[in-house]
């Protein structure tokens, strides 16, 4: 029972992390950035939250900063828009699983060309 509870408070929390950074954050170092995925720890102290960020590793860690500095903020918005007794720490690391997947899928490509011409 516990564990279907965290995996729900997860993706609520994927849900309005999403929305308030799309909307409400206006930090210009902040770019294109996507909540792929929210693991919490089963007390809900701490929340990892996975991004996927579009552009050069200059602006992903400029990003990864802003997103440090707003840290508080998002908290608080998070607190008041879910009702947790605690709102938990948040901790945002990279998703590369993206760009992994579209390299894969340009290597097949080019396999498939190579194959093409025989």
């Amino acid at each position: 029972m516990a564990k279907i509870r965290v995996g729900r408070v997860g993706e609520q929390i994927k849900k309005e992390l999403s929305q308030i950074i799309q909307t409400e954050l206006k930090d210009p170092r902040i770019g294109f950035i996507t909540v792929t995925g929210v693991e919490t720890t089963s007390d809900l102290s701490q929340a990892r939250v996975y991004l996927s960020v579009l552009g050069s590793e200059e602006q992903k860690e400029e990003t990864l900063k802003a997103l440090g500095r707003a840290n508080g903020y998002l908290r608080s918005e998070l607190g008041k828009r879910m009702r947790l007794r605690h709102t938990p720490e948040l901790l945002f690391k990279f998703d590369s699983s993206i760009e992994y997947g579209s390299r894969i899928e340009g290597l097949l490509d080019e396999i498939n060309r190579g194959n093409e011409g025989r």
